[in-house]
């Protein structure tokens, strides 16, 4: 394996940690995780960040129904529901990027440092979503 690889992991790493310390909400940023990696399919992120939003308070009722979030918008702030569809038009760009009422709205209700920090959030974990399918990582199931 190239000699760099780990020093990516570890600038990934950075840029969770300074995104932790934006005042951006944990549980936002779980939600972030979540949907992204639902729709990248990464199994391994999917498991780590529902324990995690657990931890941080979140119902796990809406973690169940997260997928199909757009059903349930009564279980989502206004607040929620533009960081997930900023989330989902980030991790699927190839579809047309991040609309302007999207952003717009992301502005209007965070401000336009704390969008660039929502914007960042779902960009890295996109990235850590390719590392795990990419790298075929999966959860490790204690149920057996």
């Amino acid at each position: 394996m190239n000699e760099a690889f780990p020093e990516s992991y570890k600038l990934l790493r950075e840029i969770d940690t300074l995104i932790k310390k934006t005042g951006i909400p944990p549980l936002y940023l779980e939600l972030i995780k979540l949907r992204a990696s639902q729709l990248n399919g990464c199994a391994y992120c999917l498991n780590i960040h529902s324990n995690d939003a657990i931890k941080y308070g979140e119902d796990p009722k809406r973690i169940y129904v997260l997928s199909a979030w757009r059903e349930a918008k009564e279980w989502f702030t206004e607040e929620e529901q533009v960081i997930l569809q900023l989330t989902e038009e980030i991790t699927q760009i190839r579809n047309h990027g991040i609309s302007d009422e999207v952003y717009n709205k992301s502005i209007e209700l965070f401000g336009e440092q704390k969008t660039a920090y929502l914007i960042t959030a779902a960009i890295n974990i996109n990235s850590w979503n390719r590392l795990g399918v990419g790298l075929n990582m999966h959860p490790v199931n204690n149920k057996s």
